[in-house]
């Protein structure tokens, strides 16, 4: 097959290219259907006046326009023969002529010969009836000339080979009658010749014959069984004329409502009768159905008595004969409680105030019910546990009123539950729920979550430190519970409160104005208001007391001997001291407190470091060993008292022990050193000068250094912005503040220190930050302390002890 498309195609395109020299001649043939195959059909030679072997020379080609190739060409002897058997009826059906389309291509010079190939028809297909038999039911009372159809047969053949007769067996009884349509077909009726008689001949038996006209001739035949009715002369009659019945609503499917029943005295087909309605609306077909055969009535739809009480039917039954009898039949339906109670809201207010007086009228509903009698009887509550009631105004109609005092802090909104419960047996109930929203009054007053609030701060605060954060809370809510923070006039250190501390309105928290002594104020207390914004507001108090904290911010002072005095003390010491004599006792003080002011006394330097010691608590100088004559005669001692803080501060007090043979003397030759201390000092001096300005330069050399590399990898192509440098925090071992806290010139606000350790003459550069609100609760480890020159009144004394070593040796 796809060899033959294949070359169909090709033998298309040479022609499209070749059309210009093509040429067309028709030739007819016919042949017969159902020859069989390499059966003769025609020689084309002799047609198309060529010669032997020319058709092989010039390459003919027969090609089918038809799906199969039916012919087939010789082209040695130019015959056309049949290559596959033909079948008429199914190639063209009953299309007349039944024709097939082929072309025969001949090259060299190309010719194109169409031939037109008729299929002749043959009587191959006999006339066919669709049943083998029939029945029929005449009744013996049937006139004469009383015509029955009766089925045609067919034949798929044309012309005279299809039906052209139709014949009955012989009898006295029936007769046939054929006529022809207008498109030739034929049909046949039975026709009554004479009357019946069913008690002579109850039955016939005949055979029906379709003859077609071909040759050979063919037929087909189809029995036909004719049973005589009996004659109707009694019509059926109903056992009831009205049947009533009860029946309860929403009965299932096929439910037997009643059996009605009739009865006829004929025989036969004449006593056998069909139930059916009559004349009754359509709604009943589509509730009830009625059984043909049995006359059982069923339900067939939904029955509902809240539609329809009652159905009144007309049933018919007629019997085979065509007779009729009626009778009534009457339903009554019984209500059943199928129907929950209905719950309508006719109103509603769904935000009502928490003080709401009694009897405030929320919803107003109603109750219904499509049932009837107690089925339709409704009554209708509301949960025992909620502040609310239903009232009854009248029949079936509800106010949801406010029972009991509301409380929006409590409960701030409700969901109702109303149900509704019927009477009917079982009973149903059915439920509605009325979400209702409590608004807000301000009837709650702020309430601090203490009673007392206690807050510490440091002392020596940085200006806007936050100290600590009350809060109160409101229950009502929005506006009612907005609360705005105050300060209550107080006095605190002899002044007014809101002069040390300030409280945030809105968020209740508390800084400090100043920076806090705690030599001069230890703590105070102030008053704290939260006032809601309701009307009217309302307002609570609370107490808030603030302790300051002690800093160590004070350094030791000695009171003897004086620090600040203009010439060292001088202590006599005879020369005959044993070991563990009491020189003197040295007494310090400090201004802070606790562990702050817990001191302890050291030997810091001494001529003879092993000649003296100090006890660390009391401060008591004795002597460690015996004196000898090796001993120089003054002794300058350095004491150092150093209290207990954290950093601790340290003071520095210069003691000169002169050594005297006894106390009868009349008085006691004063060395003074004060040209050597002169002398040895300004040498120091200018040492340490020397050191400070190579220090500070190397210094500011870091800081530019360190400035510039940060903006080079900040930002390399942008402009320059000069930055604070960072420093390293200070080391445990020096002291923070080398100022004397009484005496310094330094504001507070900005001071640059430096603090020169007796050892390695090492600098520090401590920056300071600005006086400003600092927004976070005060590091107790960050401080800001005051200590004094120790070391500055060290160098001078160092000084005074080395000129008097000279003037010793001199």
């Amino acid at each position: 097959m796809e060899d033959c498309l294949k070359n169909k195609q090709g033998l298309y395109l040479l022609l499209l290219f070749s059309v210009t020299n093509v040429l067309c001649v028709s030739i007819h043939y016919s042949v017969p259907e159902e020859k069989k195959s390499g059966s003769l059909v025609a020689n084309v030679l002799k047609d198309l006046k060529l010669g032997i072997g020319e058709l092989s020379n010039r390459k003919a080609q027969l090609v089918s326009k038809s799906f199969n190739q039916y012919f087939h060409l010789d082209t040695h002897s130019g015959n056309m023969l049949i290559n596959d058997k033909i079948d008429r009826e199914n190639l063209c059906g009953q299309t007349e002529p039944c024709i097939l389309f082929s072309e025969m291509v001949l090259q060299n010079p190309l010719e194109l010969h169409s031939i037109e190939m008729k299929i002749e028809d043959v009587n191959d297909n006999a006339p066919i009836f669709s049943k083998r038999e029939y029945e029929l039911e005449i009744p013996e009372s049937v006139p004469r000339n009383t015509k029955f159809p009766l089925e045609s047969a067919q034949d798929e053949d044309l012309g005279e080979n299809s039906i052209q007769n139709y014949t009955l067996s012989a009898n006295e009884h029936f007769k046939l009658s054929v006529e022809s349509n207008k498109d030739g077909s034929k049909y046949v009726d039975l026709i009554v010749e004479k009357p019946l008689d069913r008690e002579r001949d109850p039955f016939f038996g005949l055979t029906l014959m379709a003859v077609d006209g071909g040759v050979p001739q063919r037929t087909g035949t189809v029995q036909i069984n004719i049973r005589v009715l009996d004659i109707n002369d009694n019509s059926p009659q109903f056992t009831q004329s009205e049947y009533k019945v009860r029946l309860k609503e929403n009965s299932r499917r096929d439910t037997l409502v009643t059996t009605v029943e009739a009865r006829d005295l004929d025989l036969g087909s004449n006593a056998q009768i069909t139930y059916s309605f009559h004349r009754v609306p359509e709604k009943i077909l589509d509730l009830f159905h009625l059984n043909a055969t049995t006359g059982e009535i069923t339900v067939w739809g939904e029955i509902d008595y809240e539609k329809e009480t009652s159905y009144d039917m007309s049933i018919k039954g007629t019997d085979g004969g065509g007779l009729s009898g009626q009778c009534k039949v009457l339903v009554e339906v019984e209500d059943v409680n199928d129907n929950a109670p209905e719950i309508s809201v006719i109103s509603v207010i769904n935000i009502i105030q928490e003080n709401s007086p009694l009897n405030t009228v929320v919803a107003f509903l109603s109750v219904t019910d499509q049932d009837f009698g107690d089925n339709g009887k409704t009554v209708c509550s509301v949960e025992m546990n909620l502040p609310f009631g239903l009232t009854t105004t009248k029949k079936n109609y509800y106010q949801l009123v406010v029972q009991s005092p509301l409380d929006r802090e409590k409960v701030s909104e409700y969901d109702v539950c109303i149900t509704a419960v019927d009477q009917g047996s079982p009973r149903l109930t059915s439920t509605r729920i009325i979400h209702v929203e409590i608004s807000d009054i301000n009837d709650n007053p702020p309430v601090f979550e203490k009673s007392l609030f206690e807050m510490k701060i440091q002392e020596n605060n940085i200006p806007g430190l936050l100290i600590g954060s009350v809060h109160a809370v409101d229950l009502d809510m929005e506006q009612n519970a907005k609360l705005i923070y105050s300060l209550l006039p107080g006095k605190a250190g002899g002044g007014p409160v809101a002069s040390y501390i300030s409280i945030s309105a809105e968020t209740g928290n508390i800084y400090a104005l100043r920076s806090l002594d705690y030599e001069q104020i230890k703590d105070f207390k102030v008053t704290v208001q939260a006032t809601d914004g309701g009307i009217p507001p309302l307002s609570s108090d609370v107490v808030v007391r603030v302790v300051v904290t002690d800093e160590n911010d004070n350094a030791p002072f000695f009171l003897y001997p004086l620090q600040n005095s203009t010439s060292p003390c001088n202590e006599l010491l005879p020369k005959m001291a044993e070991a563990g004599y009491l020189v003197t006792k040295v007494v310090a003080v400090d201004g802070d407190s606790g562990q702050n002011s817990w001191l302890s006394y050291e030997l810091l330097k001494a001529t003879d470091p092993g000649l003296f010691s100090i006890g660390a608590q009391n401060g008591e100088m004795k002597t460690r060993r015996p004196l000898t004559e090796r001993d120089t005669n003054k002794q300058r001692l350095v004491i150092v008292v150093r209290d207990n803080g954290v950093p601790p501060q340290t003071s520095t007090t210069t003691l000169n022990v002169l050594l005297v043979d006894g106390f009868s003397e009349p008085y006691l030759k004063v060395v003074d050193v004060r040209p050597q201390e002169h002398e040895d000092e300004g040498t120091l001096t200018m040492y340490l000068v020397i050191c400070l300005a190579s220090v500070s330069s190397v210094f500011l050399l870091c800081i530019i250094f360190f400035a510039v590399i940060k903006l080079c990898k900040k930002d390399p192509g942008g402009t320059f912005i000069a930055a604070p440098p960072h420093f390293p925090p200070a080391r445990p071992d020096i002291p923070e503040n080398c100022t004397d806290s009484q005496s310094g010139s330094l504001s507070r606000n900005y001071q640059y220190d430096v603090c020169l350790t007796g050892g390695s003459l090492s600098s520090e550069f401590r920056f300071l930050r600005p006086l400003i609100p600092v927004f976070s609760v005060a590091d107790p480890n960050f401080a800001v302390n005051h200590n004094t020159s120790s070391y500055s009144q060290d160098l001078p004394n160092c000084l005074e002890e080395n000129k008097s070593k000279e003037q010793v040796r001199e």
